[in-house]
């Protein structure tokens, strides 16, 4: 054989060795670009309880689907900004977020009523509505219309109102001039600030602590829970136990995503939306028998007050409202009429 030849087997050895590892390297990518990426993103800050249940969720998916999707977490706005979500994932950009009934107001405004201050009574009102037939509607009318999947329903808490500086509030009178942040613009978290009586200003929840701390704002509203987990109780002095909102969320996944998981994987990423839900929910309520007890030790204030004059005022001005006509009144009067 000819060094000519040797040379020549040789480079078309070396060809081949060469392709099949091209052919190896290409391989392990287009392995981990098969799994499905889940952008999941929250407003809720990174202790809270909500954040801490899509980290469960995530654990849960990736375990009982060994290398099939790919989920990755942001919570605290991390990735989008709050009120930017909605638009987001119906574009693409996310595959999934916590949205809230106001978010599910803005596209179908006959649901326009789950965003109303004092609709639920308490959490076990709100999870019979919502784990029942009529959760089962509002579900299908939003994947109908908004083109997401609501894969479970969860507690976010129950709303209060908490100042910068303390003040003796009875009625929402007493709030006149105050001016309160709102997580949104929208009409139906306008119809809120009128009823609590308030100047509404709107601000993602990064900025809450700067604007208290600074007096841009003069309060905010949230659960107890969420503000304790974002240490409002540092630039604050007083909580006012308003309770103006039992306040669901929603696992919600974009509903082209959802079509393109096989039957097995639609039955993990639900089940497991409503395992990561039920956890949140049971740790929040736990939470919540301690938490007033807890900020009042951190020097907060805190005023149990009587709701009738607000709940009748929330009456007044949902009664007036323009926005409301749009509103679905006899599924109204049947979440109203649930026990």
């Amino acid at each position: 054989m000819t060094r000519t030849h040797r040379f020549g087997r040789r480079t078309a050895l070396a060809l081949l060795l060469a392709s099949s590892a091209a052919m190896i390297g290409l391989a392990a990518p287009a392995s981990a670009q098969n799994k499905i990426v889940i952008r999941f993103t929250s407003s809720a800050p990174p202790p809270d309880f909500l954040s801490r249940s899509m980290e469960r969720f995530k654990d849960d998916v990736e375990k009982a689907a060994p290398g099939q999707f790919d989920i990755q977490l942001y919570p605290g706005n991390k990735l989008v900004r709050q009120g930017a979500e909605l638009p987001a994932l119906q574009r693409g950009n996310i595959e999934m977020f916590t949205m809230q009934a106001f978010e599910v107001a803005q596209q179908v405004p006959e649901l326009g009523f789950f965003a109303r201050a004092y609709l639920f009574r308490d959490y076990a009102h709100m999870y019979t509505t919502f784990t029942g037939p009529i959760g089962e509607e509002y579900a299908k009318r939003v994947a109908d219309k908004m083109g997401i999947v609501i894969l479970s329903a969860t507690y976010l808490g129950t709303r209060q109102v908490n100042l910068r500086v303390a003040k003796d509030v009875k009625s929402p009178t007493d709030l006149a001039g105050v001016k309160l942040r709102m997580p949104a613009g929208g009409p139906d978290w306008l119809l809120v600030g009128q009823t609590l009586g308030v100047n509404s200003t709107v601000l993602g929840m990064p900025e809450v602590y700067l604007s208290l701390q600074t007096g841009s704002i003069d309060g905010q509203e949230n659960p107890l829970t969420i503000m304790n987990a974002a240490k409002l109780h540092e630039v604050t002095k007083q909580v006012i136990l308003t309770s103006h909102m039992v306040q669901p969320v929603f696992y919600a996944l974009a509903k082209p995503v959802w079509d393109k998981l096989s039957a097995a994987q639609k039955k993990i990423v639900k089940d497991s939306a409503v395992a990561a839900s039920k956890w949140n929910d049971d740790a929040r309520l736990d939470d919540e028998k301690k938490v007033v007890e807890r900020i009042k030790g951190l020097g907060l204030r805190v005023d149990t007050i009587d709701l009738k004059p607000f709940r009748d005022n929330a009456d007044k001005v949902y009664g007036a409202a323009e926005h409301a006509k749009a509103w679905d009144k006899a599924l109204m009067q049947r979440v109203v009429d649930t026990k």
